[in-house]
């Protein structure tokens, strides 16, 4: 049949196997099992079942990535009772410490800080820092910049590059001591290290963070873009949404903003701080009952003194005084709380007293804050709060401080415009108006009308251009000097013809 062997075409026999052929066969797969595991025995890691709930946080709080809080909840009962039994066990203090940081971040509790404190020096007592105790001093570092003490942030973060300059988790502690500070700068160089040691979650968040503070918006997104591909638990995804959602509201987004902010929650839904994003986008909106009710159930689950402060100012918006004045008594009870665990919440309050309180306390607040930290924030709260006390002169050079870096803030850009115009200069309040409008015309439900009303109040400039830019008379040519011709050239001289040369006589 078209040229086959019909003996091709016929099955193979089945492979069969005796008695005998079985027992070999099983002897050498045992030598070969045994021999195998006398090369490599079986350890911990080998475990084929997924890792428990405290074994995920403790991954995620190890590589300084947002952990579940159910995760979190068990690695701190985890670790908990076995420290009672093994007092002396220097990683799994730090570690506790790191997993009591984590639990003050994600409810914005700050009653977790002294536990946090308790438990890293704990292990440094144990262990000391000269010994090379890093996950300590990594956490302690880290739990100064929590409590806004980026002074102390940047020499535990320091003292770990000293000691270990390749170990990457000193550089996340860098980058917000010196963000903190207003060295930004620094800032970025620590963050191209981290991004050359451990580029991942930890690296790409801390470079949106540093591009969104130089104004570079658009490496703010590809960078929270790669964090989000770098995510890899519901928790952590969360955090990149969250993180991309703050950045759509500050370009005048809310839209955009509200739909990241609710992605964030069906995520996680035990992430507090998008229901405070998703309040703001809501009010920006025009949704003022659902943004209040979204503001209280955020205050009831992250009790921060800033989320206070924008219910109290929302509710104003809506001519709800009595209700407005009770956050902000709210807001000074929580600050209080909060300093009494250590954190640092001057901005916030030196903010409250100059819009809502007396400028004078204001400024004292914000002027010792600034001998501390001279960061961007604290020169726009500064600037405000002696604009507000009278002190114009003195405010726009605070003012300069803050919008001169390049972050696009139209909080900043509408302070800076008012201060223009109490020290007469029109032109440049004009041009910082139109910038906070640009920028996000739903900024603040209260400065928002402000600012809109403002800038029709100083009208636009006069036709034609700046004044200094038109001729007062018309204008009319200038007489040239004429050219004088050039004179001809003097004929040039004939060459001589040669003579013909005479004949020698008789010739």
């Amino acid at each position: 049949m078209h040229g086959f062997d019909e003996q091709t075409q016929a099955p193979a026999p089945p492979v069969t196997f005796t008695g005998r052929k079985t027992v070999v066969a099983a002897a050498v797969a045992v030598v070969l099992i045994a021999g195998a595991l006398l090369i490599r025995p079986a350890r911990t890691g080998d475990d084929a079942r997924p890792p428990g709930p405290s074994e995920r946080a403790a991954s995620a709080v190890g590589m300084g990535a947002p952990a579940a809080a159910v995760d979190l909840t068990a690695l701190v009962a985890d670790r908990e009772k076995w420290v009672a039994a093994h007092a002396d066990d220097d990683a799994s203090w730090a570690v506790l410490g790191s997993a009591y940081l984590e639990q003050a971040r994600r409810t914005a509790d700050s009653a977790w800080f002294p536990k946090a404190e308790k438990a890293l020096k704990r292990s440094l007592e144990v262990r000391p820092a000269e010994k090379g105790n890093f996950d300590a001093m990594t956490g302690m570092g880290a739990l100064a910049g929590a409590r806004r003490d980026f002074g102390t942030a940047k020499k535990w973060g320091e003292l770990v590059r000293a000691q270990a300059p390749r170990r990457w988790t000193a550089y996340p502690v860098l980058v917000d001591a010196y963000t903190g500070l207003g060295d930004y700068k620094a800032a970025q160089r620590a963050m191209d290290r981290l991004m050359e040691l451990r580029p991942g979650l930890a690296a790409h968040l801390r470079a949106a963070q540093v591009y969104r503070d130089r104004g570079w918006r658009e490496d703010a997104v590809v960078a929270l873009e790669h964090a989000g591909g770098a995510a890899k638990s519901p928790a952590e995804k969360a955090y990149v949404l969250l993180r991309l959602g703050e950045l759509a509201w500050e370009r005048g987004d809310p839209a955009e903003a509200l739909r990241q902010y609710e992605a964030a929650l069906r995520t996680d839904p035990a992430q507090a701080e998008a229901l405070g994003g998703r309040a703001r986008a809501l009010a920006a909106l025009g949704r003022g009952g659902e943004a209040v009710r979204d503001y209280r159930l955020a205050l009831g689950r992250t009790p921060v003194p800033r989320l206070a402060l924008e219910l109290g100012e929302l509710l104003e918006s809506l001519g709800r005084a009595e209700e407005a004045r009770a956050q902000y008594r709210s807001l000074s009870v929580l600050a209080a709380a909060g300093g009494a665990n250590g954190v640092n919440d001057e901005v916030v309050l030196g903010l409250y007293e100059a819009d809502h309180g007396d400028p004078a306390v204001a400024v004292r607040r914000l002027s010792a804050e600034w001998t501390r930290h001279k960061s961007v924030q604290v020169a726009d709260a500064l600037g405000w709060a002696l604009h507000r006390g009278g002190e114009d002169a003195e405010a726009l050079e605070y003012a300069q401080k803050a919008t001169d870096l390049g972050l696009r803030s139209a909080e900043f850009a509408y302070h800076r415009a008012l201060i223009e115009r109490a020290v007469g200069d029109e032109a440049g309040a004009r041009r910082h108006l139109q910038e906070a409008l640009r920028t996000n015309p739903v900024f603040s439900p209260v400065r928002g009308p402000l600012a809109k009303e403002a800038l029709s109040t100083i009208g636009q400039p006069p036709s034609g251009g700046p004044e200094n830019m038109q001729p007062r008379t018309p204008w009319v040519a200038p007489e040239l000097p004429k050219p004088n011709p050039p004179k001809p050239a003097a004929p040039k001289p004939a060459p001589a013809k040669p003579q013909p040369k005479s004949s020698p006589a008789g010739a």
